[in-house]
């Protein structure tokens, strides 16, 4: 059997096993679909090649999460599952081919990303991967999802199909992580990632989808068990030429920001941030930018230096030079000072990358909301290399502040942040560190305004960035001091939610 036939047989025994025994598929196509969107950083014109497309129930998914907006070719290597689309759901970005060679049809073709589900075997990578190289453009990037050789239930399954007990789970061997790393190294690809993902899986009983949705997160970066999750994802790039830079363009989509927006950035230490995340923010919402607020909190490089010389080029990017002592808390107090526009986005640094999913915040106030957080823990986020004690910090930080402050949220303390002026100028920050992180999420929340979290990807800084300064150990607890006060004022009613101001009331 050629790899082409296996692909071919790959993708019928996913197909027959969603049909019939994965009762937890709608859930995990609409999670598998978001990860696309969130660590590809999607803009509108980037292509996508999906293999193993069946009869289109992924793609369908993948093609909604960005709005039916990127280029779709979903590639099929079985006939009769071809013959299955339903043409009543597709929409007109999406192709359907369906191959009997390989690249086949697809010969001379380019795209920006591909895909895959459950697809690579230890017979079929190398050379698929091989192939799929020649489809990429340069810094073009793979995502395949399969099945995770640790996990109990499946190494049972690889038995049973071994012994030929259950013909229907017969299946073709799957590499391990080190392997899988070797071989795509090997092939030539770059910023390989093969990590655990996904704990909600059949035979999981359905009474347990709730907690398993919580918990997936969790688990799948909790040290040494999650080598035990359901599935692999596999994420890599295409080397690219030196000096390489993606095409990024304006997703500008609501007249209501335009000229309207103040972006404040704290910074320290960002030199080498700066460019690169002033220039995507104007390729990305110029028409929105009133002013680029960068506050450069006792930065010891050239984090000033560099801004000055980017505000002599555009009279939008400002300097705030800070003065002994530093702390984000009262960086972000100068900023907001400083502000002059109807709109207030707060960011870091090193979210230069996630500029595409700021999309959502936009669409958020462009509804209605008065606050859009950027939520790293919902469960259509992506998380990668957060440190589990800071995982854990976090939720028994959002734990109790939803038990005793009566509110349901997921991820308040994020620096990403969309606000409308009126809300700015009713918050009173006295927190000097990044628990004024805390301070800015939950008092809109208090105050009644209107709150929306967004999911959004945490990737954790390349090496190329730098290092962030905060510390667990320093800073963790002014949370729970922050969280204490406002549970005693919003109990009390007193201080910064007096009751007797209707704005304020709790």
């Amino acid at each position: 059997m050629n790899w082409l036939e296996q692909l071919r047989e790959q993708e019928c025994l996913r197909n027959h096993y969603w049909e019939n025994e994965d009762y937890f598929l709608p859930l995990r196509l609409k999670w598998r679909a978001q990860m696309v969107r969130h660590l590809f950083h999607l803009f509108p014109q980037d292509s996508i090649l999906e293999l193993g497309a069946g009869s289109g129930q992924w793609t369908r998914e993948i093609s909604s999460a960005n709005g039916d907006q990127n280029p779709v070719c979903a590639v099929t290597f079985d006939e009769q599952l071809y013959a299955n689309i339903d043409p009543t759901k597709k929409t007109d970005n999406v192709e359907s081919v369906c191959l009997d060679a390989f690249p086949g049809k697809l010969a001379g073709r380019r795209f920006d990303f591909i895909v895959g589900y459950h697809l690579l075997t230890d017979n079929n990578c190398g050379a698929l991967l091989s192939e799929l190289k020649n489809l990429l453009n340069p810094g073009g990037q793979i995502l395949f999802f399969e099945s995770n050789p640790w996990n109990p239930f499946y190494r049972i399954r690889k038995i049973f199909s071994r012994l030929n007990i259950f013909k229907k789970n017969k299946e073709n061997g799957s590499l391990n992580r080190v392997d899988l790393f070797t071989l795509i190294s090997e092939v030539g690809y770059i910023k390989i990632k093969t990590l655990p993902y996904d704990f909600l899986f059949p035979p999981i009983p359905r009474c347990l989808l709730w907690p398993m949705q919580n918990l997936s997160l969790i688990l799948e970066n909790f040290p040494y068990l999650r080598n035990f999750a359901g599935s692999l994802f596999i994420w890599a790039q295409k080397p690219s030429e030196k000096n390489w830079k993606r095409p990024m363009s304006s997703l500008v989509r609501h007249d209501c920001f335009r000229g309207r927006l103040s972006v404040v950035v704290p910074s320290m230490n960002e030199e080498l941030n700066i460019p690169p995340l002033i220039e995507n923010l104007k390729a990305c919402y110029g028409d929105y930018i009133k002013e680029i607020i960068i506050v450069d909190d006792n930065s010891k490089d050239r984090t000033a230096e560099v801004t000055e010389s980017l505000a002599q080029e555009d009279s939008r990017i400002k300097l705030v030079k800070r003065t002994m002592p530093n702390g984000v808390g009262r960086a972000l107090r100068d900023g907001y000072a400083a502000v002059e526009g109807d709109f207030v986005l707060t960011m870091d640094c090193d979210f230069q990358h996630i500029l595409p999913e700021l999309t959502g915040l936009f669409d958020a106030l462009a509804k209605g909301s008065d606050v859009a957080i950027g939520s790293r823990f919902s469960r259509e986020s992506v998380l990668l290399n957060y440190a589990f004690t800071k995982i854990i910090a976090n939720r028994g930080f959002h734990i109790l502040a939803n038990i005793f402050l009566g509110k349901h949220f997921r991820d308040v303390t994020n620096n990403l942040k969309l606000m409308r002026r009126e809300v700015l100028d009713e918050l009173v920050l006295e927190s000097d560190d990044f628990a004024a992180n805390a301070e800015t999420g939950l008092q809109p929340i208090l105050l009644n305004y209107n709150v929306k979290e967004v999911p959004i990807s945490w990737i954790n800084r390349s090496l190329d960035m730098g290092v962030s300064s905060f510390n667990l150990l320093n800073t963790g607890p002014n949370y729970f001091v922050v969280l204490f006060k406002l549970i005693i004022r919003k109990w009390m009613g007193k201080g910064t939610y007096d009751s007797n101001n209707p704005k304020r009331k709790v």
